[in-house]
């Protein structure tokens, strides 16, 4: 599986501020037990909280990429559009993913129902929108991260239905 991890930020794109967020994405997908990946070489690309800019670095990314992840402007900040962004361009919305998301987060902070992350798909590639905090990506990532095998296999056509019946002996 290839991932490719995308950051918005106005701050980290103008160099005021460090991304830590990105970097702990592609920390948690490298050293992952569960998920067989690699980063996509340039990850995280670092991103503006702009609309265009961020269809563009998913479209870009969406050509070399099993699964894009951003981190950021899913808040409610004015600067926020990652989700309008994100919904511009995927085809199907995965509600479960979401749901699952954000429930993992709402059991470690009320905060969690701030975030307007969205997960959808654009042709085989899974697009994931995750919160912009280190503690926030570490979160949402253990919620999806047990089923991404499954979901990747799904969208190549490539389960034979083994991981379906491995998961549901668990």
């Amino acid at each position: 599986m290839r991932v490719s991890v995308v950051t918005v930020s106005d701050s980290c794109h103008a160099g005021t501020r460090t991304d830590e967020s990105g970097p702990k994405l592609v920390e948690l997908v490298d050293t992952s037990q569960k998920v067989n990946a690699t980063v996509n070489v340039g990850s995280p690309t670092v991103v503006p909280d702009d609309v265009t800019a961020i269809q563009e670095a998913l479209l870009e990314n969406c050509k070399n990429s099993d699964v894009i992840i951003t981190t950021g402007g899913t808040g409610f900040s004015k600067r926020d559009v990652t989700p309008e962004a994100t919904l511009e361009i995927v085809e199907r919305r995965c509600s479960g993913l979401e749901i699952a998301m954000h429930t993992a987060s709402m059991r470690i902070t009320p905060m969690a129902a701030l975030s307007r992350a969205i997960i959808g798909i654009r042709g085989s590639t899974l697009i994931i929108n995750m919160p912009g905090s280190v503690k926030a990506v570490k979160e949402c990532w253990e919620a999806v991260e047990p089923v991404l095998n499954h979901a990747i296999a799904l969208l190549k056509d490539a389960d034979d239905g083994t991981e379906h019946q491995k998961m549901m002996k668990k």
